[in-house]
């Protein structure tokens, strides 16, 4: 451990700041003693503003030690802002996390990510979509981001594993608590796969409401561009579009989710209809995305249709019996 010690993990654990609050002070300390031994009018110095919390700092050092002991005991890491292996992309936006945990392993910033999210009750064509894009993109080296959730986050996931890429997810809950628990196993192959699971919740966090649309800014601050495959209405997937319009990133919907055949009067596409109308681009296959980035690769285009019998149909099979361990 170097000087800094469980500075990081301490400002982390400070109650009542704001992200930028936070980096702020990870800016003015350089030693773990430098927080410890200060005084609240020296915080608040630094903060501009009087301290809206009780200042207890023995027991955030508490906090802090343990948190310290249980990553090292739950083999979770992690990387503080002031660090140069903080991921490049993430220091830019407006309220990065001070501290990101993980397990596994920190990608290549030299390789840009394309982030890809949606509804957890996808349709066939849009799963099978979601499979096949991530797949492809791992194919040609690219790695997807996602958020480990059902339904379209999972076959991001495993679609990008399938074409032999490091697929990263980012949690609403500490790197130890999988949620949802149907996807440990998946959890388990994203980090011996290469990749790595991100939370910027210490360790022991459990899922709560309020954590998933805070994680989906670092889902789209992580990525150069941002695929919403399909999306309803209201869909915590339109958070994360948002997010990528205010940090500047390339925003994508996928054709499934644009699609208005048979499907689309059972599964709710209208916020990624929405989206296309108010100008987001809509992407087909990997190739698509891949020829926006200026990237050589052999990927083939791809058609989809709506009636189950064509390519969407046959490749949702294949992507789930590949899930399962199923030979067809």
């Amino acid at each position: 451990m170097d000087e800094r010690g469980l500075l990081d993990l301490a400002i982390a654990r400070l109650p009542g700041l704001s992200g930028p609050e936070r980096i702020l002070l990870c800016d003015s300390f350089n030693r773990e003693d430098d927080l410890f031994r200060a005084a609240r009018p020296d915080v608040e110095g630094i903060l501009g503003q009087p301290l809206k919390a009780f200042w207890d700092i023995d027991t955030i050092r508490a906090l802090a030690e343990q948190d310290a002991e249980t990553a090292r005991r739950r083999s979770i890491r992690w990387v503080s802002w002031v660090s140069g292996a903080y991921p490049p992309l993430l220091r830019e936006i407006f309220d990065p996390p001070p501290v990101l945990f993980f397990r596994g392993l920190l990608p290549d910033p030299e390789k840009p990510l394309a982030a890809m999210v949606g509804t957890r009750r996808p349709s066939p064509l849009a799963a099978a979509q979601a499979y096949d894009i991530a797949r492809d993109l791992g194919r040609q080296g690219v790695s997807v981001v996602s958020g480990l959730a059902l339904g379209i986050d999972a076959m991001a996931h495993r679609g990008n594993l399938e074409g032999g890429a490091p697929t990263f997810a980012v949690l609403g809950s500490g790197a130890d608590e999988i949620y949802p628990s149907a996807n440990r196993h998946l959890a388990q192959r994203i980090v011996e796969g290469g990749g790595a699971l991100f939370s910027e919740y210490p360790p022991g966090t459990k899922a709560r409401k309020w954590t998933f649309p805070a994680r989906n800014r670092i889902i789209s601050a992580l990525a150069r561009s941002v695929l919403i495959v399909e999306a309803p209405q209201r869909s915590g997937a339109l958070i994360t579009a948002r997010c990528a319009l205010d940090q500047n990133r390339d925003l994508w919907v996928a054709s499934a989710g644009t699609a208005t055949g048979a499907q689309s009067a059972v599964f709710d596409r209208r916020g990624t209809l929405g989206l296309a109308q108010d100008g987001a681009r809509i992407i087909a296959s990997a190739g698509d995305l891949l020829r926006d980035w200026n990237w050589e690769s052999g990927v083939v285009d791809r058609e989809y249709d709506e009636s189950g019998e064509g390519p969407a149909g046959m490749a949702l099979a294949r992507s789930m019996a590949r899930s399962l361990d199923i030979d067809l």
